[in-house]
């Protein structure tokens, strides 16, 4: 594979991992509401002419893992715990204080409770797979104008917290992305904001070594510094070229780097105190990035998958299985960053694109998409132990809300808390946008949507 000025790094990291999406030309909704589901998108005047005052921020968190679990899970087993005729006994439900939690079906997690906290009045916006997962990402209805240009929260992140720290802590990307495809990018942010995209195993980095070794290697690199030595002091190329050269550098600092490959080096003890699997090798990979402290701010992980229209409960495969493979990661992962006094800087979120429906099962014995959901917050000073609001007996409807806003919880929501956590102003609107409109970090930030502050008691 060739980089735009025909530079072939496909035998190294290169361009496998940096993805920069085009960008789109069509103007913003101006509706009230979508079709997906009465969203507004917008504020009744121009982004321009808002005038905000400086929000309140948590700034407790100097890292963050976000786990999206694909397929969409079903709140009633995890988060959400309600029980009737329908509940396996494999579950064991269990009381802890005022929680009821699957102790069976997620025992390493409820060995943490005290330090979990769960969201329970939450709303998808919509409940198609792809068009749920983009939301939940982007923090905006991907139908809209905005979206065609918009970033993933890991790469507003990226840019806001690469911004204060030293060149020489940021030898990883700051946004990593593990066993998570090549999904949605930087936007219209510069490409070094984009995702890193790998999928652990134990066995080191890969593509971070050169097929006629190391020597052959530094070879060609340094050919190709001396050769592009003229562009890079020209202006002629605008900010492509700089751009490009950036790329290769931060891709050339990843090889043959014993530091960074020990992050992505593990044994098969901890593949199996990790659940050995996928996800598992995932959390630990994660954990070796915080621990490094290279560079790294924002890790999404992906586990699924979780869309289980049929035969929900089988001993094996379907939800039982991957829950375990949840329980097993997470759980552990949640452990370690408590040994290593980790959690209180890192805030950890896990949740899907919606909920499943409530209550007995669908004849196929399993269960259809269903926009009420549930969510896992952890770390970064959060009180644990106990939910933000509830729903009812049956899990079908929100009852309390358990928050400020008094309403439910929604994906802009999530995105405003995420920033709050990390220190990064929510309510920031760029002025360097494409669209020329204004590019807000969240839509109508402040006005609608805010952090779930009630998180931190």
């Amino acid at each position: 594979m060739k980089d735009r000025f025909g530079c072939d790094w496909s035998s190294t990291v290169g361009t496998q991992f940096w993805q920069r999406p085009q960008i789109g030309r069509r103007m913003f909704f101006r509706h009230a509401a979508s079709a997906v589901g009465g969203y507004f998108l917008m504020p009744s005047r121009p982004a321009e002419t808002i005038a905000r005052a400086a929000p309140s921020l948590k700034a407790t968190a100097q890292n963050c893992i976000f786990i999206l679990m694909a397929g969409g899970p079903s709140q009633i087993d995890t988060f959400d715990l309600k029980e009737g005729s329908w509940t396996p006994p494999q579950l064991a439900p269990t009381s802890y204080g005022s929680l009821r939690f699957p102790q069976g079906l997620l025992p390493s997690l409820a060995n943490q409770i005290d330090s979990l906290a769960f969201v329970r009045s939450m709303k998808a916006w919509a409940n198609v797979h792809g068009l749920a997962q983009t939301w939940l990402q982007i923090g905006r209805n991907p139908t809209s104008g905005s979206s065609k240009i918009a970033p993933h929260i890991g790469s507003v992140v990226s840019l806001e917290l690469n911004a204060r720290a030293p060149a020489a802590r940021r030898t990883l990307p700051a946004f990593v992305a593990l066993n998570a495809g090549f999904g949605v990018g930087a936007g219209y942010l510069p490409p070094e904001n984009a995702p890193f995209y790998s999928s652990p195993g134990g066995g080191g980095l890969a593509n971070s070594t050169h097929r006629d070794g190391a020597a052959r290697f530094e070879s060609r690199y340094n050919l190709l510094l001396k050769m592009d030595a003229g562009n890079r002091a020209s202006s002629d190329f605008g900010p492509s070229f700089p751009e490009s050269a950036a790329y290769n550098a931060g891709a050339r600092r990843l090889v043959y780097n014993s530091d960074v490959e020990k992050i992505f080096l593990f044994d098969q003890a901890e593949r199996i105190r990790y659940g050995t699997s996928g996800f598992g090798n995932a959390c630990i990979a994660a954990r070796n990035l915080l621990r490094a402290k290279v560079g790294t701010r924002f890790i999404q992980i992906n586990v699924g998958n979780w869309d289980h229209h049929e035969d929900i409960y089988l001993p094996t495969g379907g939800h039982m299985t991957i829950s375990k493979q949840f329980d097993s990661g997470l759980g552990t992962l949640i452990a370690d960053l408590k040994t290593d006094g980790l959690l209180d800087e890192t805030l950890i979120v896990a949740m899907g694109e919606f909920g499943r429906v409530p209550g007995p099962v669908n004849p196929g014995k399993g269960r259809d998409h269903y926009l009420n959901q549930a969510a896992l917050f952890a770390g970064a000073g959060i009180l644990g132990g106990r939910a933000v609001g509830a729903t009812d007996r049956d899990g079908r409807s929100v009852t309390e809300t358990g928050w400020s806003r008094n309403r439910e919880i929604r994906n802009e929501d999530v995105e405003a808390t995420i920033y709050s956590a990390l220190g990064i102003d929510y309510t920031t609107v760029r002025r360097d946008d494409p669209l020329g409109r204004g590019f807000e970090y969240v839509p109508s930030a402040g006005e609608i949507y805010g952090p779930i502050d009630e998180l931190w008691g």
